[in-house]
This record gives structure tokens, sequence and C-alpha cells, in this order.
């Protein structure tokens, strides 16, 4: 658990927007990827293979390292609070289902592959719903957790432009 002495609100409040930023662009880029498969499939272009490979492929660098980075720091401190217990254990459980439906996806075609992309998009929009709206402001909130703590140096989770701010 990320405990704090006094926390610094300034540092809060930025590691909360980086996060919800980094969400932000994720879900744009998969929503992208996502549209992109199921006009190739709708089209029946050809381009059907490439479209869910290129999902699949940022499914495998971004959104799966993007899930475990989140079950270390930033789930650990509120997971083993009484008002954080149940609400990181669904989180958890939906990380599984996520990475279910990218194995699913990985090996589908057609129909098939379109409805697993659209099923991954809206699981991970909801479940970015969920972080943004009560995880995070929680341990922002927390005065024995840092969300600063918990997302420092760890790009997988507040993207690459933001440590680019706090290396300045």
């Amino acid at each position: 658990m990320h405990q704090v002495g006094k926390k610094d609100p300034g540092a809060e409040q930025s590691a909360l927007v980086a996060v919800e930023h980094h969400h932000a662009r994720m879900l744009a880029e998969l929503r992208q990827l996502e549209a992109s498969l199921v006009q190739a499939v709708e089209d029946r272009s050809g381009d059907e293979h490439s479209a869910r490979n290129a999902l699949v492929t940022w499914c495998e660098r971004e959104l799966v390292p993007h899930a475990l980075a989140e079950e270390g720091p930033l789930y650990t401190g509120p997971g083993k609070t009484e008002q954080g217990r149940l609400l990181v254990a669904g989180m958890l459980a939906e990380h599984q289902v996520i990475v279910g439906l990218v194995e699913r996806l990985r090996n589908s075609e057609g129909v098939r592959a379109a409805v697993a992309g659209g099923a991954i998009e809206e699981l991970f929009a909801v479940h970015l719903d969920m972080e943004n709206r009560l995880l995070m402001p929680f341990v922002a909130e927390s005065p024995e957790l840092s969300l600063a703590a918990a997302v420092e140096g760890l790009h997988q989770l507040v993207g690459e432009a933001h440590h680019r701010e706090e290396r300045r």
C-alpha cells in the first residue's frame, strides 16, 4: 500500500488528470481499431484479417500491459481497504474477462472477430469509467493512499507524455 504522511494535493490531481487522459486516448484508439474491423467485415473487402491483427496487436501491446500495470501499485492499496476491496475484486475479474476476449479475438475471424472486438471495447469503456469515477478518486482522496505514488514511473498507466512533463 502506498502509505503517505502528508500528501501533495497538486500531485494527486495531476496524477488523476494524467491517468484520465491516458484512458481517453486508449479508448479512442481501441474504438478506431474496432470500427475498422467491423467496417472490414461488413465490406467483405479482404482487409478484415489485417484489421483483426491490428486490433490484436494493440491489445497485446497496450491494453493487456495497462491492465497488468494497474494490478500492481494502483490496485494493491485500495484492495487492502474495507471500502475498496470489493471494487478492486470486481475490476480484477473484468481484467480476466478482457484477456479472455483478446484470446477469443486472436482465434476468430469474420463476424466472430468483430463481436469479440466489440465486446472488448464495451467492457473496457465500462471498466475505465469505474476507474475514473470510483477507484482513482478514492485513492487520491484517501489519507492513507497516494495516486501520485501509485502511478509514479508507470507509463502504462499515465502515458509517456506525463512522464516527459514530470522530468522537466
